[in-house]
């Protein structure tokens, strides 16, 4: 049902305007969101829609106890002027917070700080100083930051001048960049990593600005929502949602490197597509996403199924034979099976992960036991723990696992020496190709 229809259905009270208060609000039952499209903000889908902005504002609805109703608008201009005449309660689209966006507007915390960056094609003018940009052909977001950024540089003669487009984000004008339209274009740092994973021929030409805040702007209307949207954002800040949103949308991608992500990327094309409904099948009978499994797998084998090492591991999730056996394939290089059985292996170990180790922290865990084995894992909980450290804590678990190929620590331990860097390795390689299979238009 089309958005202008759902809340004509809701009746008078439905119109954001007239809502006076957060309880006003809360009777309604639902929170009208403005948004810009695109592909970490929002992007509508089949299931509804998805994004960085969709997953925040749905956790804030249901800590109000209302549904989240989004509405998009084209630009920057007509969100901004959307939310001034109360066509909505909050707009939500990765907004920085600027001088001159405080004065007509009403912001809420900052949940998130990036840099706006020079991003250009590789093939064209790249300008490393503020008095190269006029060398380039430079395309900006029109009613945007990154505007503000450019008008804001001293008066010169040297040339520079831009073009602006209006959009909902700046991915399209990094998409010109790439077709070469243009040579360069503006984008959070966020988003330019993640373009970066789409289009490997962009480059960062330089920093623009230092770190500047991100925040949802609220109405002014409604009282007391922008304090309990502080009280809120301030218990999320002493949590772990951020960081989780941030994995999910645009962490651990790691140092960006051309060539795997321009290799992954054909393989998504050529590989990937022959095997993405077994890996969704897999999924199905296990406590996994679909995307980490092919992650996993990209990690393995590169999504070959004759893959082979010298240690004898074979095919897609490079099972061993005594592996194989106990999952109950038979070939291994059979690209289902494997896919099967090295799921059914995840689990199992995801099972065995000590029930103190929780949320993503058991699924890294069960990850490098897949890698390392279970045995050296324990012995990583119990030099954690001498250390005096989380044994629960992935993040403590990988700072002592390198320690297990150390005599003066795996000596003391039950299972002894291993290559203790691999896993951690191992878990982090997953983590980006998950991110970078995230990044995709599939």
């Amino acid at each position: 049902m089309a958005m202008a229809s759902m809340l004509a259905a809701c009746g008078p009270a439905a119109v954001p305007g007239g809502i006076a208060s957060v309880e006003a609000l809360q009777a309604r039952g639902s929170l009208i969101v403005l948004t810009l499209e695109g592909p970490t903000s929002y992007m509508a889908g089949e299931d509804g829609p998805s994004g960085y902005e969709v997953d925040l504002v749905r956790a804030f609805a249901g800590h109000l106890g209302v549904e989240a109703h989004f509405e998009t608008r084209p630009s920057i201009t007509a969100l901004t002027a959307a939310l001034a005449a109360g066509e909505g309660d909050i707009a939500a689209a990765g907004l920085t917070v600027t001088p001159s966006r405080e004065a007509h507007m009403v912001f809420g915390p900052a949940y998130k700080t990036v840099t706006e960056q020079l991003v250009c094609h590789a093939g064209g003018p790249v300008p490393t100083t503020v008095d190269d940009l006029g060398r380039a052909r430079i395309v900006v977001l029109s009613g945007s930051s990154y505007l503000e950024t450019l008008q804001a540089l001293p008066a010169r003669d040297d040339g520079l001048h831009w073009t602006e487009r209006h959009a909902g984000s700046a991915m399209p004008l990094l998409e010109a960049v790439d077709a070469g339209e243009f040579d360069c274009t503006i984008a959070d740092s966020h988003l330019a990593d993640f373009a970066r994973r789409r289009h490997p021929d962009l480059v960062v030409a330089m920093d623009l600005t230092g770190e500047q805040s991100l925040a949802w702007a609220y109405s002014s209307r409604i009282e007391g929502l922008g304090d309990t949207m502080t009280a809120w954002f301030r218990q999320i800040h002493d949590g772990d949602l951020l960081e989780r949103l941030d994995e999910t949308w645009f962490g651990q991608f790691g140092d960006f490197n051309y060539v795997d992500v321009s290799s992954f990327i054909d393989r998504v094309e050529t590989r990937l597509p022959r095997y993405e409904d077994w890996f969704e099948a897999a999924a199905e009978q296990t406590s996994f996403d679909w995307d980490l499994l092919a992650a996993q797998a990209y990690q393995e084998s590169h999504w070959n199924p004759d893959a082979v090492s010298d240690t004898g591991v074979r095919g897609l999730m490079m099972l061993t034979l005594s592996t194989a056996e106990r999952v109950g394939i038979d070939d291994r290089t059979d690209p289902r099976q494997s896919i099967e059985g090295g799921a059914t292996y995840l689990e199992d170990l995801y099972q065995r992960v000590p029930d103190s180790v929780t949320g993503e922290d058991r699924v890294w865990f069960a990850l490098a036991a897949y890698n390392v084995g279970m045995g050296h894992m324990y012995d990583a909980r119990a030099l954690a723990e001498q250390q005096g450290l989380d044994k629960d804590s992935w993040d403590d678990l990988a700072s002592v696992l390198p320690l297990l190929s150390d005599p003066a620590h795996y000596r003391g331990l039950r299972y002894g020496y291993a290559r203790g860097q691999e896993p951690v390795r191992y878990v982090q390689k997953v983590r980006e190709y998950r991110a970078l299979l995230n990044a995709q238009p599939l």
